[in-house]
C-alpha cells in the first residue's frame, strides 16, 4: 500500500510540473529568432500565437508540440492564417501534412527528450505554412 502512495504521489508531482510548464509557455509566450507569429481566426476573432518556426526542405512549418493547441485547431477550421516570419507579417495556407513528410520535419526537428518529458509527451503535429 506504501508503494502504490510513493507512486500516486510521484504522478501527481509529475502532473503538476507538466501544468505549470505548459502554463507558464502559454502565459509568457516566449520569442526569438526561431519562432513566428501565427494569426488564427475562428468565428470571427483573430488570436495570435507564438510558435515555433520551422523550416524543411524550402518551406516553413509550424508544429502543435503541446497539450493545449487551440491555434492548431482553429487553423485545421479556417487554414487561411497570417503568420509575421522575421518581422514580415504575410497570408498563408495552414496545411496539415501527411506521415512522410511528418516525419522527415519531425526528423530535422526533434526537441528532445527534456522537451518530451516536460510536455508529458504530446502527440506532436505539423502545419506546412503556404504563401498565399
Amino acid at each position: 500500500m506504501k508503494a502504490v502512495k510513493i507512486v500516486v504521489i510521484a504522478l501527481l508531482v509529475y502532473v503538476g510540473i507538466i501544468v505549470a510548464f505548459e502554463s507558464l509557455i502559454g502565459f509568457l509566450q516566449p520569442a526569438g529568432e526561431t519562432t513566428l507569429v501565427i494569426s488564427t481566426t475562428a468565428a470571427g476573432e483573430s488570436r495570435d500565437r507564438v510558435v515555433s518556426q520551422l523550416e524543411s526542405g524550402g518551406n516553413f512549418y509550424v508544429a502543435a508540440n503541446h497539450w493545449p493547441r487551440a491555434w492548431y485547431n482553429r487553423a485545421l477550421e479556417n487554414p487561411n492564417v497570417q503568420a509575421t516570419v522575421n518581422g514580415v507579417k504575410g497570408d498563408y495556407l495552414a496545411v496539415p501534412v501527411g506521415e512522410a513528410e511528418s516525419a522527415r520535419v519531425y526528423s530535422e526537428h526533434d526537441p528532445g527528450l527534456m522537451f518530451r518529458v516536460l510536455t508529458g509527451f504530446p502527440p506532436r503535429y505539423f502545419l506546412r505554412l503556404d504563401p498565399r
